[in-house]
């Protein structure tokens, strides 16, 4: 009888010349198999911006300023760790909370996630759901949630502080497909949709941002979106400026403007007049 051995596997296969001609297989007891899936990651990359988050504090600060809402023993998460799953599980592709039960399991997740997360679970759809339709749609965590963006950007100026500002407002399109509340369809980008006004600074961070239905005008509303922003900096910055496309071209923005010491450019909306006079080339 004959005898291989592969040490790399630790498989012994056992042969010989038998007259049944069998081939017996016997493991080393020493090797093991296990399966652990839920050691397995494909957002490893998202703990390089959980380490980000940790040094500047960003989902901490959310954390102070939210109003938890919640009653009885339904608290296992706090409203910082769901915040977490929320920004990053959309930073990582995952739209909607759908994916909450298999991500509550995923390691990388839960190690963004902190607290009970790491040792025990994130927190699951049904969890995740009751968070973002109840408690981030609090009128104060609203008003929180508008102000929040700005909040960010000032941590980040106290340590490097902007001798001067740019702002950049547009609007956007946001596509929806169920009956949404505010949703409209917009014969401009022809969809049923929402058409939020934006304002970005000149580092292309986010200022500030308002949701509207989807039939509005593009400038509809600049006020909201505009002024809490030119408040904040009123005190900071000397050197101030805007920037708009043609839907902004309005005299009651450009008095605004003036008035808060802002220097603008804005694009000229269309006419007759400005065709017949414009160069060709």
């Amino acid at each position: 009888m004959r005898c291989w051995r592969s040490e790399r596997l630790g498989i012994e296969l056992v042969t010989g010349e038998l007259e049944t001609g069998d081939l017996r297989v016997a493991f080393d007891r020493r090797l093991k198999l296990e399966f652990h899936g839920s050691r397995v990651t494909s957002d490893a990359g998202l703990l390089a911006f959980r380490e980000l988050d940790d040094a500047l504090g960003l989902t901490e600060m959310a954390g102070q300023v939210l109003a938890d809402l919640r009653t009885g023993k339904n608290n296992s998460h706090t409203l910082t760790a769901q915040l977490r799953q929320s920004v990053f599980g959309r930073l990582a592709g995952y739209e909607d909370v759908n994916d909450a039960d298999r991500l509550g399991h995923d390691p990388a997740m839960r190690w963004i996630v902190g607290g009970r997360a790491v040792t025990k679970e994130a927190a699951s759809t049904s969890q995740m759901g009751r968070f973002e339709t109840e408690v981030l749609t609090d009128k104060a965590n609203l008003a929180a949630l508008a102000n929040l963006s700005g909040t960010w950007i000032d941590a980040v100026h106290a340590r490097h502080p902007a001798h001067v500002v740019v702002l950049d407002m547009d609007r956007s399109v946001s596509p929806t497909y169920g009956k949404q509340e505010g949703t409209a369809y917009n014969g401009h980008f022809g969809c049923t949709c929402y058409h939020p006004l934006f304002v970005f600074n000149q580092f292309g961070d986010l200022e500030r941002t308002t949701l509207r239905s989807g039939n509005v005008h593009s400038a509809d509303d600049w006020r909201s979106a505009l002024e809490p922003v030119v408040a904040r900096y009123r005190d900071r910055t000397k050197r101030r400026f805007f920037r708009g496309d043609a839907a902004f071209a309005l005299p009651d923005l450009y008095d605004y403007l003036e008035a808060a010491g802002y220097k603008y450019t804005v694009r000229l909306k269309a006419n007759a007049v400005f065709r017949a006079t414009s160069p060709t080339c």
